[in-house]
């Protein structure tokens, strides 16, 4: 459960399928407008359930509780064989014969 001024993520639907705007294209009007957003909870609340928080801009926004102390959770990816062969190319081109550092 998280408390009463935790940092939290709350997720809450904006717009429905059949109300998004008629020029988007179909596969996104094909699903609900979401957003998710961080503040601090007003009252106590638990994952899943509804909850509201004050943003770092002051608003207070309802949702249900997605995340106590939301992270950034993305990456670039992992190892990827031709970019050392690039970058190897480009460190000769620029300094001529072996790699340097």
């Amino acid at each position: 459960m998280a408390k009463k001024g935790d940092w939290v993520l709350v997720q809450s639907t904006i717009l429905q399928p059949g109300r998004r705007a008629p020029q988007v294209p179909e596969d996104t009007a094909g699903v609900p407008l979401v957003q998710w957003v961080k503040g601090r909870l007003t009252a106590d609340a638990d994952a899943g359930q509804p909850a509201q928080v004050i943003t770092r801009t002051g608003r207070l926004v309802s949702g249900a509780l997605v995340e106590e102390a939301p992270a950034y959770h993305h990456g670039f990816g992992g190892f990827i064989p031709e970019l050392l062969k690039v970058q190897e190319g480009i460190r000769r081109a620029m300094w001529g014969g072996e790699d340097r550092p």
